[in-house]
């Protein structure tokens, strides 16, 4: 409903911001848990949820940086 009142083609910084992190976080599984498995096993990666979540956070917050800093 508030998208109403905005002008055609506007959108708030922490709506791009969010479509910015959703997009790399699914094309590059950015924070995703790792199974025990054979081969490369990246660092970083999160071992429990609560890690992914705060993965997530962080790489929103630099998302919303970098679309204020347009």
């Amino acid at each position: 409903m508030d998208a109403a009142a905005l002008p055609l083609g506007s959108r708030r910084n922490e709506d791009i911001a969010l479509d910015l992190m959703k997009f790399i976080a699914m094309t590059t599984s950015y924070g995703k848990t790792t199974g025990t498995g054979v081969g490369f096993q990246g660092t970083g990666a999160a071992a429990k949820p609560e890690e992914y979540a705060a993965h997530l956070l962080e790489l929103y917050g630099r998302c919303l940086q970098s679309v204020g800093a347009k």
